[in-house]
């Protein structure tokens, strides 16, 4: 099946194997993952309770969203924007250049039309209708971060991608020509050419495959955007590390930190933030106004849809966070973004009691067995 991708051979394998992070047959945490970060007293959830459709996972309608493509029509007064489309899906301009990261505008994060996890929530603007495009970010192989037919739509456009190590193999084979692809180790950094704009790829404690057989075949990371008059910070998805505080000691502050808070239960190895553990993230890398993504498209844990948002509104205040959070579409500059309103619940649903702070993290752990009619990592 050609949406899973392909799986990296020759120069670009032996430069994945020539990383610090490679041990054995794939990449590596800095920290481990499993099983020291789970909570050992939660029961885990049965893959039926998984795959259920459960209490609240999805709202009973679409969230509010507005058309960007009003509010692209200006420039941003400050010289940096951002506008959220959905899960991990943005689009940042910042300084006259415009940034895409994990760009997802496929029905399910599978490599299935039939089977997978669904969006819920509709993209709020065609993929089409983007306006031009500097650079597109992939953090990682995910399904809910690299989408099959978003990326062979991207890659008809002459626009440069950078990536994870390993991560290039699967945008090579979808049509995005070589030339056109960097993929980066930790620390590594790409300049955009001819502007004054650097990616670098910076620590996460994550996973990654697309099958069965290629776990953590490819690395994933985090990307810090950076320009010589603004900084943003993109999380890809992660747990809490203290590689935070290296990120912050070595790329210093930012003025905007967009935080993945979505997908975690207590039973789960520490390889998603969740909010609250987002909070002490945000922390850790100096502040800044904070983006939450992804959530509000995919169930893709048991939780409630709308549990890391109303978490955040609870908690974000009493621990100082400048929260921004826009309605899905709406282009918003973090130097003037508005006190938060909770717009999601016009979806018309009450908010829930959210869950303790240990359940902040993540996906099904590596035992976990899927059967054959789910050929794909849950993410």
């Amino acid at each position: 099946m050609i949406s899973i991708g392909k799986r990296a051979i020759g120069l670009r394998l032996e430069r994945m194997r020539a990383s610090p992070l490679w041990r054995g047959e794939g990449f590596r945490n800095i920290h481990p993952v499993l099983p020291g970060l789970r909570d050992s007293a939660a029961p885990r959830p049965t893959l039926r309770e998984f795959l259920g459709n459960g209490d609240r996972r999805v709202p009973p309608g679409p969230l509010p969203s507005v058309d960007p493509r009003t509010g692209w029509a200006r420039r941003p007064d400050t010289g940096l924007r951002a506008t959220w489309l959905g899960h991990s899906t943005v689009l940042i301009e910042i300084d006259g250049l415009t940034v895409l990261t994990d760009p997802v505008w496929g029905p399910r994060a599978s490599p299935s039309r039939l089977i997978g996890p669904k969006r819920f929530q509709p993209v709020p603007i065609p993929l089409r209708a983007l306006p031009d495009i500097d650079l597109v970010i992939v953090s990682h192989d995910h399904y809910d971060h690299l989408d099959y037919p978003t990326i062979r739509a991207l890659a008809k456009r002459e626009v440069p991608f950078v990536t994870s190590l390993g991560v290039g193999a699967h945008l090579q084979a979808w049509g995005v020509p070589p030339e056109r692809i960097t993929e980066l180790d930790w620390w590594e950094v790409y300049r955009l050419p001819g502007a004054d704009l650097t990616v670098t790829a910076a620590p996460s404690q994550h996973f990654s495959g697309r099958g069965l057989k290629d776990r953590n075949g490819t690395l994933w990371s985090a990307m810090a955007i950076r320009t010589e008059r603004h900084a943003v910070f993109f999380s890809g998805d992660t747990g809490l590390t203290t590689e935070y505080g290296a990120i912050r000691e070595r790329l210093g502050a930012f003025d905007l930190v967009m935080l993945e808070v979505g997908a975690f239960h207590p039973a789960w190895g520490d390889i998603h933030l969740g909010p609250a553990h987002a909070l002490e993230a945000l922390a850790l890398l100096g502040g800044g106004a904070f983006m939450p993504v992804h959530w509000g498209t995919f169930a893709l844990a048991m939780h409630a849809w709308d549990e890391p948002a109303e978490t955040l509104l609870e908690l974000g205040p009493k621990q100082g966070a400048q929260l921004v959070m826009p309605r899905l579409g709406e282009p918003v500059e973090p130097a003037r973004a508005e006190q938060v309103t909770p717009w999601w619940r016009a979806a018309g649903v009450e908010p829930v009691p959210r869950s303790e702070p240990s359940a902040a993290s993540a996906e099904p752990p590596a035992d976990m067995p899927l059967p054959k009619a789910m050929p794909w990592p849950l993410d």
